[in-house]
């Protein structure tokens, strides 16, 4: 008896593998969601796009449908634009730990910025949520969101 159970789990676990590598697949991009008004937020689009040559990275700004849907599905406020959120493998990231894991994939030595993960999260979101906050003050804010040019629109879920 110990030995079929001891196959049925082998099966079981096997089966659970496979299901969950085939739910990976489905994600086969890592989507950044932003505030699309703020000009600084806009300036690290460019940037994380300019430096993700291996195009990991899709987009949409928090007040798009899109992002809107988002906000909904990971029970967050619908109306708070002051986090970047990263949608990595059906996770959602927020403020620092979104930022890091973003620049872990970027061109160069940006990689080398993950590192930074050992800080503690409560001083490093304390130092986010001091550019966010100040961000429209320092860096600007535009009337509408960007609109991507026809070479980058695939980029953009909206």
């Amino acid at each position: 008896m110990e030995y079929i159970g001891s196959s049925f789990l082998l099966v079981r676990y096997k089966v659970y593998k496979a299901m969950n590598e085939d739910a990976l697949k489905q994600y086969s991009y890592d989507l950044v969601l932003f505030d699309g008004v703020c000009n600084f937020c806009n300036s690290s689009i460019n940037f994380v796009i300019d430096h993700d040559s291996q195009k990991r990275f899709k987009f949409a700004s928090l007040q798009s449908e899109v992002g809107q849907q988002y906000l909904a599905q990971f029970s967050r406020n619908k109306k708070d634009f002051d986090s970047v959120l990263l949608v990595k493998n059906g996770r959602v990231f927020k403020k620092s730990d979104a930022a890091l894991h973003i620049a872990r994939h970027l061109d160069g030595a940006w990689k080398w910025l993950y590192f930074l993960r050992w800080v503690p999260r409560v001083v490093r979101d304390m130092i986010y949520d001091l550019v966010a906050k100040n961000r429209y003050r320092i860096f600007g804010k535009s009337d509408a969101c960007r609109l991507p040019n026809p070479e980058l629109r695939e980029r953009f879920l909206a």
